[in-house]
């Protein structure tokens, strides 16, 4: 059994690379933004509105993905190297059928944007920036599933390097596309969609040339010309990975309806809580980097049915989020009238933000905790209760009660946007109740044999 000192060393080495590649990622959307906007203000509202869409359905994909990463992380942690290639393509067959499903619902958003009573100015323009990008998600799935194979296998640097290369990439893509350079017609916002399609397959690529060549995946490797299909593992995969994705989308959808109700209270107010809303999501990704290490350091514990194990690598990942939270709370308290300045030089918008980063104060501890003890529980295979629990907190206690201190006066005067973030508080703080409430419990049960054997042959 390792050390806590031990354990700490070897989930900062998996964490870091992890929170860089993320960090990468998110700066590609800045990008994107920031480009089209050069634009006009319609190419600008079309990558805006077509995000809205795609992202959602992009993170869904990765929730349902990561439920290759605990079942690798078991089996190598037990020294089952024969069954990673196995499994590692049934996390690549259930990649590709997502990928071709989302491409196929981008393309299919039309009805959607009448719906959504999208400005029809921009409605051409946002299908055909869905419609370019909709041929990078099976690029997309694939790189995600190959993703749970080298985390679980504890070489995260790939992740790192190669979304920093799709970075690179992205940017001189997107002023070639965009703006009609080497003798491409000039494309406005859909360009975006054929940058973005572009690195998502540029990734993929890099990443399967990555682990078919790189001597630290010998002892295990993902070798497709010895093809299995598994249906047992598949659809054990699918359905503990179901409810991860079905998380990621009930958090993604409650920050997407308050920013919808908070529409009505005026440009200013949008403005402010979007800068809010999005310097902390920017800090999300340090706590979300910990959590994913948790959950293959909780998986190879178990692979050894190391019961003692498991129980350090929860401590220490525990209380390396805590940290990250309080550091994260207090942050954004001192720099709370500073950060408002990065997005604009509006007197009233940076006074309101700045109020609203002290209700994102508060939340920073229980979320960075309710990330972790998820990612835990995954390390589990215990994705089933989680799910039910996010969807109480965020959706029966956080959104209820944001709106009825937002907009309402039932308890108190309507107090506009503040009403939302204590509701956020509420909800991420119930979620890291429920959540730990979850882990505690798991952490007193003996170790389990899973529901579909390592061993059984399934291949054909």
């Amino acid at each position: 059994m390792l050390s806590r000192r031990q354990e700490l060393a070897a989930q900062l080495t998996l964490a870091l690379p992890i929170l860089g590649g993320q960090l990468a990622q998110t700066a590609n959307g800045f990008v994107d933004t920031m480009m089209a906007g050069r634009v006009g203000a319609n190419d600008l509202a079309a990558v805006a509105v077509g995000a809205s869409i795609w992202v959602p359905l992009f993170l869904f994909m990765t929730g349902v993905l990561m439920s290759a990463t605990p079942i690798l992380s078991r089996h190598l942690g037990g020294k089952a190297y024969h069954r990673i290639n196995p499994l590692a393509q049934q996390g690549l067959w259930l990649a590709l059928v997502l990928g071709v499903l989302c491409a196929l619902i981008l393309r299919s958003i039309a009805p959607l944007l009448v719906w959504m009573d999208v400005d029809p100015a921009i409605r051409p323009m946002v299908s055909g920036y869905l419609d370019a990008l909709s041929w990078g998600m099976p690029g997309a799935a694939i790189m995600l599933a190959l993703r749970s194979y080298t985390e679980a296998m504890n070489h995260t640097r790939p992740v790192l390097l190669i979304s920093v290369i799709g970075l690179m990439i992205n940017i001189p893509s997107n002023y070639v596309l965009i703006y009609g350079k080497l003798g491409f017609p000039a494309m406005g916002g859909v360009g975006c969609g054929w940058a973005t399609s572009l690195v998502m397959w540029s990734m993929a690529i890099m990443m399967m040339v990555y682990t078919h060549r790189h001597p630290v995946y010998q002892h295990a490797p993902l070798n497709l010309r010895q093809r299995h299909f598994e249906r047992a593992n598949l659809a054990y995969m699918l359905r503990l990975g179901l409810p991860v994705g079905l998380s990621i989308f009930f958090e993604v959808s409650i920050f997407a309806v308050i920013a919808l109700l908070i529409g009505s209270l005026g440009a200013q107010v949008v403005a402010s809580h979007q800068i809010a809303l999005n310097f902390t999501s920017l800090i999300f990704m340090v706590p979300l980097s910990f959590a994913l290490a948790a959950t293959v350091r909780v998986g190879h514990a178990r692979g050894r049915s190391d019961q003692n194990g498991i129980r350090v690598a929860v401590q220490v990942a525990m209380a390396i989020t805590l940290v990250v939270g309080i550091t994260a709370a207090s942050s954004l308290v001192l720099a709370r009238h500073w950060i408002p300045r990065i997005y604009t030089d509006n007197g009233s918008v940076i006074a309101l933000a700045s109020y609203l980063l002290l209700f994102a104060a508060l939340y920073q501890i229980s979320d960075a905790l309710q990330v972790c003890a998820n990612g835990c529980l995954r390390g589990f295979e215990d994705t089933g209760w989680p799910m039910v629990m996010t969807l109480l907190a965020y959706w029966g206690i956080g959104l209820p009660i944001g709106y009825g201190l937002a907009l309402t006066d039932w308890w108190v005067e309507p107090m506009g946007p503040a009403g939302f973030w204590i509701g956020l508080v509420a909800g991420l703080t119930s979620a890291a109740v429920f959540l730990g409430w979850r882990l505690r419990w798991r952490l007193k049960q003996p170790l389990s044999e899973p529901e579909v054997s390592a061993s059984t042959p399934f291949a054909s």
